[in-house]
């Protein structure tokens, strides 16, 4: 094997955390993948992978490097298949962001996004946990709220507006709250991202909406996702004079001298979308 071909294969053992699998999938002979990145690992100096009887786990050196390697392939392929494919935009991109943007936003428009850029291979990871990006070989993330001082480069997408409100049955039980005084007869639930979920703030997750579909309380939350249930009346939204101030959202990505034209393309559309959706980055003013 090439330089090339070991980094491929240090890859795929690493993300199926199996010689065998990899030799499976592959048709390598898992002698000739062990050397290979034993190879890989002597260039490099230093350990890459932890073998044991039952599976192959990164090191903290191999997750960068993991994370490198994928840029560095990826970035090959759509230079490989840039003339092949007519100039078409070529790769594999890996991005995660919260569960309830790509649930509701996102996934029901891939379709054409896709069908558009049919050479495009899309890895959407969707979770309400702060994934590393660098570590875990993200190309770019969104998120939804305040950011945290990092190295990563930020990009305004738009805002979510933000409500007030709680189920119907719970003001029906405790009344309808008409000032902030009200409140103090009220109960209120909170979203704590750090109990269960990593650290930082996302966007407030499925159990924190069940609970205010269930009476626990009243709620803040973006308002996109919840039209359905507020139109059929199981949500009623409340003081409206004084809602929250929206979530700002944003793409991360780490700090290159160019950026790879797959990821480019990805955040220019899902601005779009955004936009479409939401108002886009001139929201930030709205209230």
């Amino acid at each position: 094997m090439d330089q090339l071909d070991a980094m491929r294969a240090f890859v795929r053992v690493a993300e199926l955390e199996s010689f065998t699998r990899c030799a499976e999938q592959t048709g390598i002979p898992k002698a000739t993948l062990s050397a290979a990145i034993r190879r890989l690992e002597e260039r490099m100096g230093t350990r890459l992978l932890l073998r044991t009887t039952r599976r192959v786990q990164l090191t903290t050196d191999g997750q960068l490097c993991y994370a490198r390697c994928r840029e560095l392939l990826a970035d090959m392929e759509e230079f490989d298949g840039l003339f092949r494919q007519g100039g078409q935009i070529s790769g594999q991109l890996r991005v995660d962001m919260p569960s309830r943007m790509a649930r509701h936003l996102v996934i029901p428009a891939l379709p054409d996004f896709l069908a558009q850029h049919p050479a495009l291979q899309l890895m959407l990871s969707s979770t309400d946990r702060r994934v590393d990006l660098v570590r875990e070989g993200f190309d770019c993330v969104v998120r939804v709220g305040g950011l945290e001082p990092s190295s990563l480069v930020a990009r305004p997408l738009g805002h979510y507006r933000q409500i007030n409100c709680a189920s119907a049955g719970y003001l029906a039980r405790h009344g309808v709250p008409r000032t902030l005084g009200d409140l103090a007869g009220h109960r209120l639930v909170h979203y704590g991202p750090g109990f269960g979920a990593g650290q930082g703030r996302s966007e407030p997750g499925f159990e924190y909406l069940a609970a205010a579909l269930a009476g626990l309380g009243i709620i803040q939350m973006p308002r996109v996702g919840v039209e359905s249930l507020l139109a059929g009346g199981e949500l009623v939204s409340i003081l409206p004079q004084w809602q929250p101030p929206p979530l700002p959202i944003h793409a991360l990505y780490a700090h290159r001298r160019q950026l790879a034209p797959r990821v480019q393309l990805f955040i220019h559309w899902l601005a779009g979308l955004l936009a479409a959706h939401l108002g886009g980055a001139s929201e930030a003013a709205a209230p």
